[in-house]
């Protein structure tokens, strides 16, 4: 990505930047893929790398590299966007962008270096400091978790003054103020009390609000920037659906963290609030897309009866767009909603039913609106009016949401097998969760599940491929 271009001086800073971001975000997302394959043959295998490279290692860097990914392509998203929803090509501070960008990407390869050869040490503060929190998916040692907080204050500064010197979208205004709340909810997961409970609830405020909130709006708004890229979406109805998404995810987001609550002490009534109110952060996105196009399928009834017809613009973004909308609804609302409830939670809790929702929530709500946005900062980069699907990025797209549908669909049927066998028959004792791991159904869905992720793998190939491919071959096509 972004490599050979001519005229590269004709690409504002504030792209350029972001492409530096897309490049790690990729590194990073196929080092997650990879971490998940190794974790899944220990499944199947537990003696794989057993005290060389163990599964809790594995899934921890798995999980780590996730959510990093993810916030490099979402800061290269915004970077992205920010010339052409400001007017102002060049960020007030570039230079101490850029920089941040260098101390970010320095600091995520210490910590990861660390993961996998020191792995853990000793329960004292050193630890905490040097080598792992030991916080579920918050797992960097406390000098990074600080300079995390810096680089996010320093990025948000930069788009803050930027928004607050050009001109001031609905999008754009809606992003400056969800930022802010991203990066201060992420201040909540580095308090630490002796009372598990209590550091349970603020650790659940990062892995629910900050997730499950403050990213969904972030997805609203690249969604909203891209269809207006790519479609002509209108700007008003765009920007309609997305005041009505942050309504609805910042109210239902606070009341949906309720179906947490359940584990740790707290009143009863917050379960089935919490399960019905998390059940509807995806309904926004899911009607700005259908409403969008559902408006845009007139207008061009209506443009191809007079010969004036236009097609789309980037057929990939548009393509992924369309697995977000409707993947978001599946993985975070539809499989979050079946196991959230208390009834039914109180014996899915920490089963697979837990990794099925997680695969899919992330991948339909996070992970495609992101490559989206990969797809079109290289067509904007890169001077081209449209952007077809090569046959590589068709091959990406099939292969990856199949695998990730089939990873789901494989963890479900492993989790039922634990919630008919290990918790309802068997008592969900310690011999329990043994029995049930080794029973023939949960073998084959892990089977399955491990199958599946090298479906996934494949298609990730075919992507970085196209990524690196599809710009240039685009331009020169061109001339």
């Amino acid at each position: 990505m972004l490599s050979s271009i001519k005229n590269s001086a004709a690409v504002s800073p504030s792209k350029q930047l972001a492409m530096m971001y897309f490049r790690v975000a990729i590194v990073l997302f196929g080092a997650q893929l990879l971490m998940g394959l190794i974790a899944g043959l220990q499944f199947l295998y537990p003696s794989f790398l057993y005290e060389i490279f163990d599964f809790s290692v594995a899934r921890m860097v798995h999980i780590n590299a996730l959510v990093v990914w993810m916030l490099y392509a979402m800061i290269g998203s915004t970077y992205l966007m920010l010339p052409d929803e400001t007017g102002i090509d060049k960020p007030v501070a570039i230079g101490l962008g850029k920089l941040a960008f260098w101390v970010l990407t320095a600091a995520v390869a210490v910590v990861v270096l660390v993961f996998i050869f020191i792995q853990v040490g000793p329960g004292k503060e050193s630890s905490i400091w040097f080598i792992n929190e030991g916080r579920e998916y918050l797992e960097a040692p406390r000098w990074a978790d600080i300079g995390i907080v810096v680089v996010v204050l320093i990025f948000y500064a930069n788009v803050f003054f930027t928004y607050m010197k050009g001109k001031k979208t609905g999008i754009m205004t809606v992003m400056v103020a969800n930022l802010m709340a991203l990066a201060g909810l992420y201040l909540a997961g580095m308090f630490f009390t002796d009372n598990i409970s209590i550091d349970q609830y603020w650790w659940w405020w990062v892995i629910h609000l900050w997730v499950e909130a403050t990213w969904e709006v972030f997805v609203g708004t690249l969604a909203a920037y891209a269809l207006i890229k790519v479609i002509d979406a209108k700007r008003e109805i765009v920007e309609m659906w997305l005041w009505i998404e942050v309504l609805m995810l910042f109210g239902s987001g606070i009341l949906g963290l309720g179906h947490h609550y359940f584990w740790i002490g707290t009143p009863e009534y917050w379960w089935e609030i919490g399960a019905l109110f998390s059940a509807l952060e995806p309904v926004p996105l899911v009607a700005m897309f259908v409403h969008v196009l559902y408006d845009w399928g007139k207008e061009q009834g209506h443009a191809d009866a007079h010969g004036k017809g236009s097609a789309i613009k980037n057929g990939p973004t548009m393509a992924w767009i369309t697995i977000n909308a409707f993947g978001n609804f599946l993985g975070a609302g539809i499989w979050g909603f079946f196991h959230t409830l208390p009834q039914v939670n109180i014996y899915t809790h920490g089963s697979q039913f837990t990794a099925a929702h997680g695969h899919l929530a992330f991948f339909g709500a996070y992970a495609t609106i992101l490559i989206g946005m990969m797809y079109l900062g290289i067509q904007q980069v890169y001077g081209i009016e449209r952007m077809k699907t090569t046959f590589k990025g068709k091959m990406a797209i099939f292969l990856i949401t199949f695998g990730v549908l089939g990873m789901t669909v494989a963890l479900t049927i492993a989790g039922y097998e634990q919630v008919l066998v290990e918790r309802a028959e068997l008592g969900a004792g310690w011999q329990a969760f043994f029995t049930a791991q080794n029973l023939p159904w949960y073998i084959q869905a892990q089977t399955w599940r491990e199958i599946m992720g090298v479906v996934t793998f494949v298609g990730f190939i075919y992507l970085v491929l196209d990524l690196l491919t599809i710009g240039k071959v685009a331009q020169e096509s061109k001339e």
